[in-house]
């Protein structure tokens, strides 16, 4: 899909195809909606991210609180979005021993009760060995720290999913 088709889009269609850039947020695609026209996919993204930045605090970790645990409980149930599907099957997240759900379950809980909101990281970025050794690290970071490397691990995922709905390649953004 090219640049004019999205600024072609009426609202309802621009919320269906990009209301899960920022998972289960389609709030921030009908903001960024009104923004049009966008140049370019970069300034389509800048619009997304400005969003998520000019956002309270409170504001950003409710954007946080959207996204699944890696390898929790919606996984299991079959109930994430297509696009964390996709992110944790190629991740290898799917396919864990007993061990290693357990293990990350642990982790899982104890980032939510350390932060407030669940552990987010860019899986496409990351492997099956990788996300629970990041989660282990990251337990320790500040509040504030984390808060921001979570939001920036949101725009990592928000730039994938943007280059994949306009047919970009990701390592060129």
């Amino acid at each position: 899909m090219d640049i004019e088709k999205v600024n072609s889009m009426d609202f309802g269609e621009f919320v269906d195809v990009f209301g899960n850039v920022i998972e289960r947020c389609p709030l921030i695609a009908a903001a960024v909606w009104s923004q049009r026209p966008f140049s370019d996919l970069a300034d389509l993204e800048k619009h997304f991210f400005a969003f998520i930045d000019a956002l309270p605090e409170s504001g950003q970790e409710g954007v946080l609180r959207c996204h699944p645990d890696l390898a929790g409980r919606e996984l299991q149930r079959g109930t994430l979005t297509a696009e964390s599907q996709r992110e944790q099957s190629g991740a290898g997240l799917t396919s864990l021993g007993t061990d290693e759900t357990l293990r990350l379950a642990e982790l899982n809980a104890q980032y939510r009760a350390r932060f407030g909101f669940p552990f987010v990281l860019a899986a496409r970025l990351s492997d099956r060995t990788a996300v629970p050794r990041e989660l282990a690290r990251r337990l320790h970071c500040p509040p504030a720290q984390e808060l921001r490397t979570a939001l920036g691990e949101v725009k990592k995922i928000g730039r994938l999913r943007l280059a994949d709905l306009l047919g970009a390649d990701p390592a060129k953004l």
